[in-house]
């Protein structure tokens, strides 16, 4: 056999032992390898050899993932049937755990997302439910993580996206609704005219007070009402502008201790 020839094979050999001994991994990705199945370590970002046929790599990707928690039915404490989806952001902190304590760690995490959104939902009641949601979310990721911690698993926030209302139980928001507003319409309108009518008073008692007063503030109103192009115009007439003419009035106060004396 021809020595150019042998050696060419072992050069072509090489070359491919070489190739497949070459590993490179992204800045946002880790190599663990694996020694005759035992584990060597976490290497990368960069270039690195490995032993062909006598260590393995499994790639994992550090960036943040994200996934969509699919509609669930639930029922709340209050026993109100609703359908909640919500969505998940999460990491991989430490690559090693992630390979070698869960079997599948990205579909470990959802599965455990959907049964812990489950649980806390119906241990909420619907009034918490829509209006503390960021308590809820909170809650979901404190628990979340707390539970993939030993994978490696960093969960960086989870948020409810959508509740999903029966059509009964909507009709009763809008109505419960309409009559709070219409409570507070009226008890607004109640508070003006109370205000109101305090004003009112107090100018009256002015006008009492001050002589002269009612005469100049009827004629202000006829003022005001001929303005309006009207065919009949109606012009109060105080009590009070008879004392310009003679006539005394006493007060209420004046003649009801007049007529006890003459009871007496």
């Amino acid at each position: 056999m021809d020595l150019g020839l042998i050696i060419g094979g072992i050069v072509f050999v090489a070359l491919i032992i070489l190739a497949s001994s070459i590993r490179v991994v992204k800045e946002y990705e880790r190599g663990v390898i694996f020694r005759l199945g035992r584990l060597v370590g976490a290497r990368g970002p960069g270039l690195f050899l490995i032993i062909p046929m006598f260590e393995g790599l499994v790639k994992i990707d550090l960036r943040v993932s994200v996934f969509d928690v699919p509609p669930q039915e639930v029922i709340t404490r209050d026993n109100v049937t609703t359908r909640v989806n919500a969505v998940v952001y999460y990491r991989v902190l430490d690559p090693e755990k992630a390979v070698t304590a869960v079997e599948r760690y990205d579909y470990a995490t959802s599965q455990l997302a959907l049964t812990t959104i489950r649980s806390v939902i119906g241990q909420a009641e619907l009034d918490e439910l829509l209006s503390e949601r960021d308590k809820l979310n909170k809650q979901l990721q404190v628990i979340i993580d707390e539970a993939t911690d030993p994978w490696g698993i960093k969960i960086s926030a989870v948020e409810i996206k959508d509740v999903e209302l029966p059509k009964e139980m909507q009709r009763a928001m809008a109505a419960q609704a309409e009559a709070e507003r219409d409570k507070r319409a009226r008890i607004i309108t109640a508070d003006a005219e109370f205000k109101a009518s305090k004003k009112i008073a107090e100018a009256a008692n002015v006008l009492q007070r001050e002589e002269g007063g009612m005469f100049i503030r009827t004629l202000q109103t006829i003022k005001e009402t001929a303005e309006e192009k009207a065919t009949t115009v109606i012009i109060p007439f105080p009590i009070e502008m008879l004392e310009a003419f003679g006539y005394r009035f006493e007060t209420s106060s004046k003649s009801k201790e007049e007529t006890a004396k003459k009871t007496e």
